[in-house]
């Protein structure tokens, strides 16, 4: 529980008045009963008008600043244990946006998402209990156990034969409840991921018909869910009625043993009334300690699960970078005999001895086959992996030698998936760049042939975009990625198949644009259509995770085979159109 620390260090002030305030309430618990019980065996049973007043002004007084310490104690309770979730939500979050990809699929999205939420919540609740109940209850059980022995040594022996059973029922219960509860955390990732996936997906599923299949395969879910919670939740009912049971046979015990005394007049009404009561403190502490208990084995699991996220060894780090200051400067990039695997106990390699120089502002194509390792190519330069073997060098200097942020605001990717925001246009093509001016925002729309469609949204550049850019086509999706990489001014630009959804001739004019106004900035085009790229400085050519051809269009027309299979059969395909 180290890692809490801070946060208790922080927020000093709740985790200490908080249990204080509490600690004084448990005070009056034990003192009303035997305020209460001279009122009875002096003022009732000698018709002390006065004496009964007297006293019931202190029981009065006692309540009300009962209630006062009762409601400041849970007050500090709460505010800490809420400051204390708000501070580890934010460190998981944090942890969250170093991981790299490699570490997102480790987890999964929905596992995170119930980390990030359920899990802590589970730790902000029993810091709650444990701020209101980890002195009061022990004070009370102690306070109440004395006042019993101080009101009748022979009775409260009877406490102390039942607490050791209660003990060990509610042990049992702890110990059955606890391994069932990280089944249950884990059930709620896999409802998480299936409502993750399920919605993301909504456009394909209604296309294809399949609402009543994601129905049922939620409804199994959803039932997985319900028998684990089950199990888990099933067990705690037999707290209460355990509890209840030993408060009555104890009750019982008590008032058969102290029958006897009462009637010869050796034990008072009123005493016999205030040691129902402190049985009953000494026994609902008890239940209130176990609970806490409980909720703690709860707790456990939710730590356990948070700590591995935020101890996950993070496999993409600026530690150990040699030029953490440098920016990148010209964009040149250059491999060296790189290898990487996705799974690395896998022996054949996603890429295999790549070994490629790029000048910089240069114009440069990559194309091959689906699975030749295109994306995967481009994915390291930026250091959204790192290769296993090898070097990627960005201006002679090894990329892992750059801070992560250095290295990644001197380069834009456009990934193959369109991703936008809700929000307006304006504010998702800012996210290159926040604080570009609206002439700086148009500019880039227009390089990325965007501002024509975008002026012809009912609010232009204030035209409100759904989550994901629902709103909008594909293409047109495309474009507003292109620009908003622009605005990040980068002297490196990585297009993965960004273009696919547009028209050849918007094509054609968005390299057109990059030609003409991007000239310093190195430009990387992933592409499945050979016409994208015919007419790029330099042409890369991939199969099968190795380079089989390095040239412009006519050389490689000359020399390498794959290329000009992939044309011809691109041709044919024209021909048959």
């Amino acid at each position: 529980m180290k890692k809490y620390g801070k946060y208790v260090k922080k927020y000093w002030y709740s985790f200490l008045l908080g249990p204080l305030f509490m600690v004084l309430e448990a005070c009056g618990e034990f003192i009303l009963p035997y305020i209460n019980a001279n009122i009875i065996n002096k003022g009732a049973a000698n018709g002390d008008v006065g004496y009964i007043i007297e006293n019931g002004i202190y029981m009065a007084l006692l309540a009300i600043a009962m209630m006062i310490t009762g409601i400041l104690g849970a007050n500090f309770s709460i505010r800490g244990s809420s400051r204390l979730a708000a501070g580890v939500r934010a460190d998981v979050f944090r942890q969250i946006q170093k991981f790299s990809f490699a570490n997102i699929d480790e987890f999964t999205t929905g596992s995170l998402i119930t980390r990030i939420t359920n899990d802590i919540t589970q730790i902000q609740n029993f810091a709650q209990t444990l701020l209101r109940g980890m002195f009061r209850s022990p004070i009370m059980l102690v306070g109440a156990l004395i006042m019993s022995f101080v009101l009748d040594p022979s009775l409260a022996v009877i406490i102390l034969i039942i607490m050791p059973l209660l003990a060990v029922a509610i042990a049992i219960i702890i110990k059955t409840a606890s391994p069932r509860y990280g089944k249950m955390q884990k059930a709620i990732d896999g409802l998480n991921n299936g409502v993750n996936e399920t919605i993301t997906n909504h456009r394909v599923i209604k296309s294809f018909v399949r609402e009543e299949y994601e129905i049922a395969k939620f409804a199994r879910i959803n039932d997985d869910l319900v028998n684990k919670s089950t199990a888990a939740l099933k067990v705690m009912l037999f707290m209460q009625p355990v509890s209840a049971l030993a408060v009555n046979i104890t009750t019982l015990a008590v008032v058969w043993f102290a029958g006897k005394p009462i009637m010869i007049g050796n034990l008072e009404i009123g005493t016999l009334t205030a040691f129902i009561t402190y049985l009953s403190q000494v026994l609902t502490a008890l239940n209130f300690l176990a609970n806490i208990i409980l909720q703690g084995a709860r707790a456990a699991a939710s730590d356990q699960r948070i700590g591995e996220v935020l101890g996950a060894k993070l496999d993409l780090t600026d530690q150990n970078a040699a030029h953490p200051e440098q920016t990148v400067q010209h964009g040149e990039i250059e491999l060296r005999g790189v290898d990487f695997r996705y799974f690395k106990h896998n022996r054949d390699k996603v890429l295999n001895e790549i070994s490629v120089h790029i000048a910089p502002g240069q114009l440069v194509g990559i194309i091959g086959s689906t699975g030749s390792g295109k994306t995967t190519l481009i994915s390291l330069i930026p250091r959204l992996y790192d290769a296993d073997a090898g070097q990627v060098l960005i201006d002679g200097i090894d990329v892992r030698d750059y801070s992560l942020k250095n290295l990644r605001d001197g380069i834009a990717v456009v990934l193959q998936k369109n991703t936008l925001f809700s929000g307006t246009v304006a504010e998702n093509l800012r996210w290159g760049n926040e604080q570009a001016t609206d002439e700086q925002v148009v500019a880039a729309a227009k390089i990325a042939q965007a501002d024509g469609f975008i002026r012809e949204l009912p609010n232009g550049y204030d035209s409100e975009l759904e989550r994901g850019g629902a709103n909008l086509s594909g293409g047109q999706k495309q474009r507003l990625c292109i620009a908003r990489a622009l605005l990040k001014n980068p002297k490196i630009l990585i297009l993965d198949d960004s273009t696919s959804a547009v028209d050849t001739a918007t094509d054609a004019s968005i390299r057109a644009a990059f030609r003409e106004q991007l000239q310093g900035v190195t430009k990387l085009i992933i592409a499945q259509r050979i016409t994208s790229v015919a007419d790029a400085d330099q042409i890369i050519v991939l199969d099968a995770g190795r380079i089989v051809g390095v040239g412009n269009h006519a050389e490689l027309m000359q020399t390498c085979p794959t290329y000009r299979e992939i044309y011809d059969s691109q041709k044919d395909r024209e021909v048959t159109e």
